[in-house]
């Protein structure tokens, strides 16, 4: 195993660490608000069957596969060749533009035309947030900190990002209308946190400049392109647990996110609860993200994620039980799942670039262009197994106002979908990430 090198102790000073963070607050309305809402706006709103819903969400995926990491390989050469990645960064601040779009699908489409509306722009969305995550997330690892420097910058980030998914996650539902969502309260929602999102993203450009001004930054030279890049890292043995564990929590997770819409209305008898169970999901996040900081400062990245994963999995068991459990319960379980979501975003994102400093590597870029690629992978699946869940359980798709009585499988599909399905393969996280051992040469390292 290759032993990371050491790193200058830099403590990062708290003005540019918020600028960086505030990037996140754009991040954040396109990461929840398309897995919370756009799998309930093509079936309940524009009339997609479940089954062609979630492939209008999986498809533009396959296309993030491939692009990520050309993405991540052209932040590289940029990087070498400009010594920033600030282009790639300003041209990802169009991203809000497509946001809007997705959701302004006009009057007259629905069913296929409609799902190829949003899948188009899906893909176009998904592209310009690769020309922004991938270049971000390459930050960490060019500066010259150390490793528990790397976790506190990605704790800022963590809760600012937290803040992010909290309001676009609590304001998108009401935006849209509420219980009586429409399609001009879904553009004009999109419109609102469209602008809110790009005004954030130009000050995460700006806070990039001022860190790497302060920490400095390490040699940059212009690492293989292509596929010998991407093996390179895919090479990193490392990396692949790192990645593979990850690919089940961003999968459980953005399921569990594309679930509380249909749990809210069909199990627990009011959509209005979704804002609840948004809030109890997201909300810990900032006042734990510290919490989750000292615990990796203490017994390290790893043993923590450990943790927080062995969590989600049993509030997940809580849910599967239903409205039986009652209100209470059931809002407990998913505020523990939201305490093991905070640690779930903090410690990968900062074991990544220890994997990168630890291998030597100079392509940071295409490191995290397959992370992200991973990440945009379990954001597709992740509503896809939930829309497959639905489509066994032979639930009917609606248009904005229609009353649907859906069978009794439909609601089985729901409950059980949003609650046997998230624990098993949050348990099969936890089995591929134990294969990572990088963590205690990394942290000895410092």
């Amino acid at each position: 195993m290759t032993q990371p090198a050491p790193a200058p102790p830099t403590d990062l000073p708290r003005g540019p660490l918020l600028g960086f963070a505030a990037g996140s607050l754009g991040m954040g309305v396109w990461v929840t608000v398309p897995g919370l809402l756009l799998l309930y706006f093509l079936t309940d709103v524009l009339a997609v069957a479940p089954w062609l819903a979630g492939l209008a969400l999986l498809a533009p995926k396959v296309v993030d596969v491939l692009v990520h990491p050309w993405v991540g390989h052209r932040s590289d050469a940029e990087s070498a060749r400009r010594g920033d990645r600030r282009r790639l960064l300003l041209a990802g601040c169009a991203l809000p533009a497509a946001f809007a779009a997705l959701f302004a699908v006009p009057g007259g489409l629905t069913g296929v035309g409609a799902a190829a509306w949003v899948a188009a722009w899906f893909v176009a969305g998904n592209l310009l947030f690769a020309a922004y995550q991938v270049p971000y997330l390459a930050t960490p690892a060019d500066l010259r900190i150390g490793y528990h420097e790397r976790t506190r910058l990605m704790a800022f980030r963590m809760v600012v990002l937290t803040a992010g998914i909290l309001v676009s996650g609590l304001l998108a539902p009401l935006l849209t209308g509420g219980d009586a969502a429409t399609r001009g309260g879904y553009q004009r929602m999109g419109l609102l946190l469209g602008g809110g999102a790009l005004a954030a993203m130009l000050v995460g450009v700006a806070g990039i400049g001022r860190l790497r001004r302060t920490a400095g930054t390490t040699a940059q030279r212009h690492a293989p392109g292509g596929w010998r890049a991407l093996t390179a890292a895919l090479r990193d043995g490392q990396f692949r647990w790192l990645v593979a564990a990850y690919l089940a929590m961003s999968t459980t997770t953005h399921l569990v996110l594309a679930g509380v819409p249909y749990y809210a209305e069909y199990e627990l008898g009011r959509p209005a609860l979704t804002t609840v169970l948004v809030a109890a999901f997201v909300a810990p996040a900032l006042l734990v993200t510290p919490g989750w900081l000292a615990v990796a400062r203490r017994a390290g990245k790893q043993r923590a994620l450990l943790v927080a994963q062995g969590a989600f999995a049993a509030g997940s068991l809580v849910l599967a039980v239903g409205a039986p459990a009652g209100l209470p319960v059931l809002v407990a379980a998913v505020t523990v799942l939201g305490v093991a979501f905070a640690g779930m975003q903090l410690l990968p994102f900062a074991m990544m670039p220890d994997v990168v400093r630890a291998a030597g590597a100079t392509g940071a870029g295409t490191y995290t262009g397959v992370w992200t690629a991973t990440e945009a992978t379990g954001a597709a699946l992740g509503p896809y197994a939930y829309a497959v869940c639905l489509t066994a359980g032979g639930f009917v798709a609606s248009t904005g106002g229609q009353v649907i009585d859906q069978p009794d499988t439909a609601g089985a599909a729901i409950r059980y979908g949003f609650g046997l399905l998230p624990a098993a393969l949050m348990l099969a996280a936890v089995l591929l990430q134990r294969r990572y051992t990088l963590d205690g040469a990394a942290r000895a390292a410092g």
